[in-house]
């Protein structure tokens, strides 16, 4: 029997079940010990050219995969970003898509722990600090600033899309105000006066939205036309919210939904309630997320760069966990404000008006 007949008679199964195949399942395979299988997987001297290419290929065709994190935290670090998101908001996954490649290009991997009916935000960021994560990066954060100042004090933590003033952690956002005056000057462009607001209270950055849309509304000559209505974050929300509204204010001809998912909600449940859009109810939404470029949405919309939020909030949670890891503290946080536009399709009428 030759050496490699030999050793093919000692190679057992590929652990099965779902066991995460180990180094001493490469070394038994590959008739060698399990100390020169740590060398190769470590890259370092130790081992002749033709051991190294033996132990990869057998490490290869078993599926063996180094335990990077137990690796790090062995080097008293874990390279890991935990990304608190909400899992009812389409738009965060296109974030999270982003953030991904850029902590990939950072050199850092990411865990996701997601908000949902069941879990709270305070609970999905307990989960990611149990990971021994090296800095946080919350969307749509809606945590009061003094309870993320003091998970500061254990974490770096960077809020995305929500505005805080803290000197403890740092926030990107696009600018929400400009925006929102953005929308309401294209409807009183498009001939509307008899304008909604609506909103979702409790919602990270629905305050300023509203404040904003006042405020617009005012200079524009607007203040005693216009309205501010309850509504929700959801489709569902949108839709009865627009029900509602429709009943208590007929005279309006536009409406400004906190995001698009309300938007969504609102041109749905407005056909179904006979009105035209955008001839009968412009509406115009927040995120420009994928789904407002639906052929049969096409929903005019602020616009949220996801890739720039995304290298800002990397670059922020990277520099404050380099940072703490040489030892330098910062003391001042770091509150971005980006730019953003007015993407104008046909839910608020021609874009060629």
């Amino acid at each position: 029997m030759s050496d490699a007949d030999a050793r093919d008679a000692r190679r057992p199964a590929r652990p099965g079940g779902g066991k995460r195949v180990t180094m001493r399942d490469v070394a038994d395979a590959a008739g060698v010990s399990q100390p020169l299988v740590s060398i190769v997987m470590r890259d370092v001297p130790g081992a002749s050219a033709e051991s190294r290419a033996h132990v990869l290929e057998v490490a290869a065709r078993l599926g063996y995969r180094r335990d990077e994190r137990a690796r790090m935290l062995k080097q008293g670090r874990s390279r890991l970003v935990g990304i608190v998101f909400h899992a009812a908001q389409p738009f965060h996954g296109e974030l999270i898509d982003e953030l991904q490649l850029a902590a990939r290009e950072a050199g850092y991997n990411v865990s996701l722990a997601a908000v949902t009916k069941r879990r709270g935000e305070a609970d999905a960021i307990e989960a990611l600090l149990g990971e021994r994560v090296e800095g946080l990066v919350l969307l749509g954060a809606s945590l009061p600033e003094v309870e993320l100042d003091r998970i500061a004090d254990e974490v770096p933590v960077v809020a995305v899309a929500s505005q805080y003033s803290s000197d403890r952690f740092d926030s990107v956002s696009m600018d929400d105000a400009r925006g929102t005056e953005l929308a309401v000057q294209h409807l009183r462009e498009r001939g509307h006066t008899r304008i909604l607001y609506l909103g979702a209270p409790g919602v990270s950055g629905d305050e300023l939205r509203r404040a904003a849309f006042l405020r617009a509304a005012e200079a524009a000559g607007l203040a005693d036309a216009v309205g501010v209505v309850a509504g929700g974050a959801s489709e569902a929300a949108g839709a009865a919210a627009i029900e509602d509204a429709l009943k208590r204010h007929p005279e309006t001809t536009a409406v400004i939904a906190f995001n698009d998912r309300s938007a969504q909600g609102v041109v749905a449940q407005a056909r179904l309630l006979g009105k035209r859009v955008p001839e009968d109810l412009a509406v115009v939404g927040f995120d420009n997320s994928e789904q407002a470029d639906l052929p049969y949405l096409q929903l005019t919309s602020l616009a949220q760069d996801p890739a720039q939020l995304a290298s800002a909030a990397v670059e922020m949670v990277v520099e404050r966990v380099d940072a703490n890891d040489k030892g330098q503290a910062m003391n001042n946080g770091e509150h971005r404000v980006l730019p953003t536009k007015l993407v104008v399709r046909l839910s608020s009428g021609s874009p060629d008006q």
